[in-house]
């Protein structure tokens, strides 16, 4: 969760597209209709509530188009981990999915990976698909210029490469899901997809595995990508709790008609 400061910082790292904009709607209200300045400032303040809710909610396709989720009408969802793969937690989160047939996607940590290659030709030799969560994970990379965006996706991505295949990986969800307009030129030049979720497990936040796997099934709904974490972007800390969760949370699924796939099938739509 940003703080203030951290939210003014971004907001910062923004008013290109925040004075732009601002240069325009005012321009043409004043001389469409000779706004007076109270207006001008109403403008200003809506334009910087929408800038920052274009950079923390995960969701917003405010800067670049963001995947939220697949079609509401499919009995399909999607898990996703993020911040893996760890060599404890991974392991057991795949033996989970397999006593319960279920398919998910991982998006990986570039360093972890390269840490783990063993691990990831296990994820990719079960069926599941890889996706870029960046080379380094920092909690600060939304205050960097396009160039390191570039930098961070490009190296995450070879390292999916040596795993997965020849073909780069075009699936990308951003460290924190935060988004600016310098990872938006970033995309852009890519041709990235990003994703990001429908339904957050607050496995960040909750210890205990039937309480992660309440909130989902209370909360799940057809075309759903879900977010969980088999890893940790601080060194030293692990996410034990998150095999029994998949375990729980796969298994009611399937006893409410669902079905667990790739992001990639969820997005394809029909088998």
């Amino acid at each position: 969760m940003l703080n203030a400061g951290q939210a003014l910082m971004l907001v910062r790292c923004n008013l290109q597209h925040l004075g732009l904009a601002y240069i325009v709607i005012a321009g043409f209200g004043i001389a469409a209709f000779a706004w007076p300045p109270v207006a001008l400032g109403a403008v200003a303040m809506a334009l910087a509530v929408l800038v920052a809710d274009g950079i923390a909610r995960p969701g917003s396709s405010l800067f670049y188009p963001t995947i939220r989720h697949g079609s509401r009408g499919d009995r399909r969802v999607a898990l996703t981990f993020d911040d893996g793969p760890d060599p404890d937690t991974t392991p057991a989160v795949l033996a989970a999915l397999a006593e319960t047939e279920a398919k998910a996607t991982f998006f990986v940590i570039g360093k972890a990976l390269a840490a783990q290659p063993d691990l990831a030709r296990r994820i990719v030799a079960a069926g599941h698909a890889l996706g870029n969560h960046s080379w380094r994970h920092s909690r600060w990379q939304n205050l960097r210029g396009t160039r390191s965006h570039l930098q961070e996706i490009d190296r995450c991505d070879q390292a999916v490469e040596k795993i997965a295949g020849a073909e780069r990986p075009i699936l990308y969800r951003p460290p924190v899901g935060l988004k600016c307009g310098g990872l938006a030129r970033a995309a852009w030049r890519r041709n990235v997809k990003i994703v990001a979720w429908s339904l957050h497990s607050r496995d960040t936040r909750l210890a205990d595995p039937q309480s992660i796997a309440r909130r989902v099934l209370s909360r799940v709904r057809g075309g759903d990508i879900i977010l969980l974490h088999d890893g940790h972007d601080l060194p030293g800390r692990r996410r034990p709790h998150c095999a029994e969760a998949v375990r729980l949370i796969a298994r009611g699924l399937r006893e409410r008609g669902f079905e667990c796939v790739t992001v990639p099938e969820l997005l394809a739509g029909g088998r």
